[in-house]
C-alpha cells in the first residue's frame, strides 16, 4: 500500500465486497462472508432482542441507540450509526466503523477497568518490604 494514499481515499472492502454491496445482501448471503463464529451464531438465528435492535436501527433515524445486546454481531446496516452498549455499569457510546463488521458489540465496551496499583508498601511482598515509604 502506498504511503501517499490517505485512509479516506482508499475504498473499504470486506473480504472482496464493497460496503454498499454488503448492505444489499440478505442475512443468508452475508452469513457466507462472515467468519466462522459469527456465521454459526447467525445459523442459529437472531433472538427476539437482536431482531428488535436490528429493526430499530433499520427503520429509525435516532442519534444514539441504547442496548444491552452485547452478543449482537455488527452488520453492515449498523455502519455510521452510534450505539450505546451497556457494560454492566454504564452505557459506552461507540460509532460503528466499516472495519467493525463481523465483530460483536460487546468487544467495544469493556466490562473491566484497568487496575492501577500504587507503590509497594506494607503487606505487599517480602522484597518490597525494605523500600522506604518516604
Amino acid at each position: 500500500m502506498a504511503d501517499n494514499v490517505s485512509r479516506d481515499q482508499r475504498k473499504f472492502t470486506y473480504r472482496g465486497y464493497a460496503l454498499n454491496e454488503l448492505k444489499k445482501m440478505s442475512l443468508n448471503e452475508l452469513k457466507e462472508v462472515l467468519p466462522a463464529r459469527a456465521r454459526r451464531s447467525l445459523d442459529r438465528g437472531l433472538n427476539k432482542g437482536e431482531k428488535k435492535l436490528l429493526e430499530k436501527i433499520e427503520n429509525k433515524d435516532k442519534d444514539v441507540y441504547r442496548t444491552h445486546r452485547r452478543e449482537m454481531i455488527i452488520l453492515p446496516q449498523f455502519v455510521g450509526k452510534r450505539i450505546a452498549i451497556h457494560n454492566g455499569e454504564e452505557f459506552k457510546t461507540i460509532k460503528i466503523e466499516p472495519e467493525m463488521i463481523g465483530h460483536y458489540l460487546g468487544e467495544f465496551a469493556m466490562t473491566r477497568k484497568n487496575v492501577e496499583h500504587s507503590g509497594p508498601g506494607i503487606g505487599a511482598t517480602r522484597s518490597s518490604k525494605y523500600i522506604p515509604l518516604k
